[in-house]
């Protein structure tokens, strides 16, 4: 019935407009579209003007009425106090642990630290904050004490005490 009839590509459209449940439907279940004849069927396909699918017109989302006159109710609930601004100073006990291990001070401090987190977990907030005080304690000394004996080694090697 189509004979002579002269194909023009149409402009790729844009993605499918509509909301998702309007696109995600299976054809077989959106609404069926009114049966053309072929004389408005070729009109459909040779026009450039018309922007909807070539055999059938464009329906409308019906869900799109629906967006417009509903609110959006939103509600916070605040369940956990916020635990992420207690710092428990784990890269720095695992440092001094590794480095700087003075008198096991760093072992404490990164087991202080590891309390820490676990407290976090837990949300037990004042725990979390106490338990972070002494680890920063313990690595503060650790660190002051293992650099203060590097620099003494230091010296004693510069300077022995044969020269005194």
């Amino acid at each position: 019935p189509f004979e002579g009839v002269a194909w023009t590509p149409r402009p790729p459209q844009g993605p499918p407009q509509g909301c998702f449940a309007c696109i995600a439907k299976s054809p077989a279940l959106r609404q069926a579209s009114p049966v053309l004849s072929p004389s408005s069927a070729v009109y459909l396909m040779e026009s450039k003007s018309y922007k909807g699918d070539s055999l059938r017109p464009a329906v409308p989302c019906k869900h799109s009425v629906e967006k417009k006159t509903m609110t959006n109710p939103t509600t916070v609930i605040e369940i956990y106090p916020d635990t992420t601004e207690v710092n428990d100073y784990y890269l720095w006990s695992i440092f001094n642990f590794v480095y700087l291990n003075f008198c096991c001070l760093g072992f404490i401090a990164l087991a202080y630290s590891l309390k820490v987190r676990d407290k976090k977990l837990l949300n037990d907030l004042n725990g979390a904050v106490e338990d972070a005080k002494t680890a920063r304690l313990f690595n503060i000394t650790s660190s002051a004490l293992a650099t203060f004996c590097i620099i003494l080694i230091f010296i004693f090697l510069r300077y022995p005490l044969t020269d005194y």
